[in-house]
């Protein structure tokens, strides 16, 4: 077996890299290895509600979103933060979910990297268009 079979073979098996000109290079990726990648990627853009009402919140989150899909991105955060001084649930990340479930342009969402917000953030990958 020479070097260029093993590199082959090594391209082949999932080791966590991401060939960014792959897209470009005529080789198809799958839906697995996108999502994959998208969930990796840092935010493109990135919106912090603290201190807003939900109402506010909400129409800060209706801007954002459209303008960040009108913007061609492809995952975004909103900080909202823990709901430390809320009183029962927290207010703004309930609010963010709600939004996140009506939005038809919201796809899948996660908690925020600790080192990048943690428990008060909220990471969304965004629909490509036509897409369900």
């Amino acid at each position: 077996m020479n070097f260029g079979d093993i590199l082959d073979k090594w391209e082949k098996q999932d080791n966590g890299i991401y060939d960014k000109d792959a897209e470009n290079s005529g080789r198809q990726i799958s839906a697995q290895e996108k999502r994959r990648r998208l969930k990796n990627k840092r935010p493109e853009a990135e919106l912090d509600i603290h201190g807003q009402s939900r109402d506010e919140a909400w129409l800060s989150l209706e801007a954002f979103f459209a303008e960040s899909k009108s913007s061609g991105l492809e995952k975004i955060q909103i900080i909202h933060g823990k709901g430390n001084h809320s009183a029962g649930e927290p207010v703004l990340k309930r609010a963010v979910m709600d939004f996140i479930e009506q939005c038809p342009f919201a796809g899948e969402s996660g908690r925020g990297k600790t080192s990048n917000g943690g428990e008060g953030a909220t990471w969304v990958l965004l629909k490509e268009v036509g897409s369900g």
